[in-house]
């Protein structure tokens, strides 16, 4: 399993009246789970899109399960779905200060396009890294 957790310090602006952490940014921390975990992996957002391939969500899912507050130290998890083969899914889970409650889990799916917009199968250079990683 091709996995990476990433701490998030929740600020102010992440949270309404209550300190509590607002909904949206549940997907705005998956991005970062995301992109942190390519980042682990030896390969980051910019130089996916610098060899002319972008990663659209075509779905994204979340399930709130306990609410991040203001100032708590989350944990983004974020893994690589083995079984898709056309895209890419990623399934995360944000885990509360202690990291043992579960404070929302989802998933998002993305479609590899070239530089034209047009579909394509998952490039070579990224099926060679996920293969090497996952063994």
């Amino acid at each position: 399993m091709i996995s990476h957790q990433t701490p998030y310090r929740v600020i102010y602006g992440d949270t309404d009246r209550m300190g509590v952490a607002y909904h949206a940014n549940y997907l705005r921390w998956f991005e970062i789970g995301r992109s942190e975990l390519f980042r682990h992996l030896g390969l980051t957002y910019g130089e996916i899109e610098a060899r002319g391939i972008f990663l659209p969500v075509s779905e994204a899912f979340c399930k709130f399960i306990y609410s991040a507050r203001y100032d708590d130290l989350i944990s983004i998890e974020a893994t690589i779905d083995p079984t898709v083969r056309g895209g890419i899914k990623f399934d995360y889970r944000i885990l509360g200060p202690d990291g043992d409650r579960l404070l929302a889990k989802g998933y998002t799916k993305h479609a590899f396009l070239n530089a034209h917009g047009k579909v394509v199968r998952p490039p070579g250079f990224f099926t060679s890294l996920i293969a090497a990683v996952h063994g």
